[in-house]
């Protein structure tokens, strides 16, 4: 395997300038498709890579349940520093591992919490709370029956505002938002930000692409709701009034009209043309080439860490006695 191993854990650095420039130049509906797979390859490669090295390590330990074969010099010469990075990746694979747990635990604990809390309202698409706090957010359907809550009433998803929140939108500010808010759950953009969310919790050079998902899936939604309404004034206005009232979304992995981010930039993108839709950016440009970058790097990790795989494969196989 050779140094080939460490590639995926620092080839996230090559998707950084496209993660800028996609936000910038491309649709937000690209940007946000483009970003989230360069980001979960990129992730799934580079934890592919730690398993790999932490193998090794794990052999060294004394006492270790893996067959003594698998310590053997000829293993360890298959990574390079292998007693300092053998050793290391066996914590830093555990963190990854209880990071991407947190994420996936709290942000199912979040939706049964949320389902099981509407579950006495009327069966509507749009939830309306009571609630002196100003928020809205795009609640996912859930698959599974929890506490009071049916499969019915979970397996849909439902648009959550308080009266707060309207009593503070005029009219066509609130069309707006039902249809920001019903874009987020017909594109299921939760799916979005939760991929993005584990894989910069996987390999932290791809908070770059976890913050600039955050920021398309909302522009996404802002130019649905701009097409469904015929409006992007009303819009962009209906955003900045929720940004300067509402508290946001209750976790980074739902989404909502005034979830934390660049606010402004939204409001100004709204206030210029619709972007130009496109399933990959012109070549010769500066998000083109950043996006090629990207892929070649993305391809470049996938590449090694199959390989990395294959041959930790063949060496541990050889190294197990019969």
């Amino acid at each position: 395997m050779g140094v080939f191993v460490f590639l995926p854990l620092i080839l996230p650095l090559t998707a950084w300038p496209v993660a800028r420039l996609a936000e910038q130049h491309l649709h937000p509906r690209t940007a946000t498709r483009l970003l989230t797979v360069l980001a979960v390859v990129l992730a799934l490669c580079s934890t592919v890579c730690l398993a790999l090295v932490m193998v090794v390590g794990t052999a060294q330990l004394p006492g270790n349940p893996l067959p003594d074969g698998w310590s053997d010099p000829e293993v360890r010469a298959a990574v390079p520093y292998d007693e300092v990075v053998g050793k290391a990746a066996i914590p830093a694979l555990c963190a990854v591992v209880v990071a991407c747990a947190r994420t996936l635990r709290r942000h199912g604990r979040v939706r049964r919490r949320a389902h099981l809390a509407l579950a006495g309202l009327r069966g509507t698409e749009v939830a309306v709370l009571p609630d002196a706090v100003p928020y809205a957010y795009a609640l996912p359907p859930g698959g599974r029956r929890s506490g009071g809550v049916s499969r019915a009433g979970a397996g849909r998803g439902r648009v959550v505002v308080t009266t707060a929140l309207l009593d503070r939108l005029r009219p066509a500010e609130r069309r707006a938002l039902f249809a920001h808010e019903r874009a987020h759950l017909a594109a299921r953009h939760d799916r979005f930000l939760l991929a993005v969310q584990l894989a910069a919790r996987a390999n932290p050079f791809l908070r770059p692409l976890r913050t600039a998902v955050a920021y398309t899936a909302e522009r996404w939604a802002d130019e649905e709701a701009a097409r469904a309404i015929g409006s992007r004034r009303t819009v962009a206005r209906a955003i900045g009034t929720a940004a300067l009232v509402s508290r946001g979304t209750p976790l980074p992995t739902l989404a909502g009209l005034a979830a934390p981010g660049p606010v402004p930039r939204r409001v100004a993108a709204l206030l210029d043309p619709a972007p130009a839709v496109h399933d990959w950016p012109p070549v010769f440009t500066a998000v083109g080439l950043a996006a090629w970058g990207a892929a070649a790097g993305t391809a470049v990790s996938a590449m090694s860490s199959a390989n990395a795989a294959v041959t930790m494969v063949l060496i541990l196989h050889a190294a197990t006695p019969l």
